[in-house]
Formats: structure tokens, C-alpha cells, sequence
């Protein structure tokens, strides 16, 4: 007997934010590997235990973690950088999910885009991602990953501020 396939949803979100940094300043917090390191990797209580990171097209970022006191789980992201436009866009694809006995098994797969646009001196930060999201229950997943991608978004802001 073979095991059902999860039940699948499909998300969009768009989420924006404005920083008061310059475009070129937002976009090297995306290319230096340990600014990047810095406000999407590493969390309060996260424990991380791999993460490879070749920002250019075609470069694999990724890695293992586990986010601190929810839960053992161990889960995994492998993206693939698709597009990047110094200064203006950046274009990954990416799944996520869980790393069990068995490997790893899928709960997402997502493309999403990043444009940054100059505002002011400043920067206007948009973040749309499409995902396909077939673990637990999908239609919570997607509310989830919005949330989770705003915390990484004022993480980032947090991360200018520190780095000006």
C-alpha cells in the first residue's frame, strides 16, 4: 500500500518594506556571506548545521537547522540563485522541509523575487514569492511562511542599522 500524497496548496504573498539605506547598501547585505549569515541565517536559539553560501547565478545556498524550542526537527533549505541584477533584483528558488531517518522530505517549493528600489535615500525592499506547499496543512503553511519571511525582512533592517 503506498502512502497518500500530502494535500497541496498553492501561495502568493507580497510583503514590502523601507529601509533607510541605500539600495547598494540593501543589496550587499544580500552578497556578503556573513552579513547574509548574519539576519537570515542565524536566529534566537537556532541551532545551524550546515550552510553553504555561493551568491551569484547559478550559486547554491543552503543548508540544516533547527529552530530553537519548538520542536527536534531538523530542517533543511536548498535555493538556487536564478537572477541577480546588482543593486536591484534578486531572483532564487528554493524548497524547504524536514531531514528525517529517511532524507529529506519536501514541504515547499517556492520562487521568489526581491527588488530593491531606490526611495529617497533609501530603499524600497519588495518580496514576492509563489510557493507550492504540501506539508502539514498547506493553507497554514502559506500564513506561516509569510510571517516567518516578514521576521527575516525586519531581521534584515535590524541588520542595516547595526552595519551602517
Amino acid at each position: 500500500m503506498t502512502t497518500p500524497a500530502p494535500e497541496l496548496a498553492h501561495g502568493t504573498f507580497t510583503i514590502e518594506r523601507r529601509y533607510d539605506a541605500s539600495p547598494e547598501r540593501v543589496f550587499r547585505a544580500y552578497s556578503d556571506p556573513a552579513a547574509f549569515r548574519r539576519w537570515f541565517v542565524e536566529g534566537e536559539n537556532w541551532t545551524i548545521h550546515d550552510w553553504t553560501y555561493d551568491f551569484r547565478v547559478g550559486g547554491y545556498a543552503g543548508g540544516s537547522f533547527r529552530f530553537g524550542g519548538e520542536t527536534n526537527e531538523t530542517w533543511f533549505n536548498d535555493t538556487e540563485h536564478l537572477d541577480i541584477v546588482e543593486n536591484r533584483r534578486i531572483i532564487v528558488s528554493y524548497v524547504m522541509g524536514r531531514v528525517t531517518a529517511a532524507g529529506k522530505e519536501r514541504a515547499s517549493a517556492s520562487l521568489a523575487t526581491t527588488e530593491l528600489l531606490a526611495d529617497g535615500p533609501g530603499t524600497r525592499l519588495i518580496y514576492t514569492e509563489q510557493g507550492a506547499y504540501f506539508g502539514g496543512d498547506p493553507r497554514r503553511e502559506i500564513a506561516g511562511r509569510e510571517h516567518g519571511c516578514g521576521e527575516m525582512l525586519d531581521k534584515l533592517g535590524r541588520e542595516l542599522k547595526a552595519h551602517s
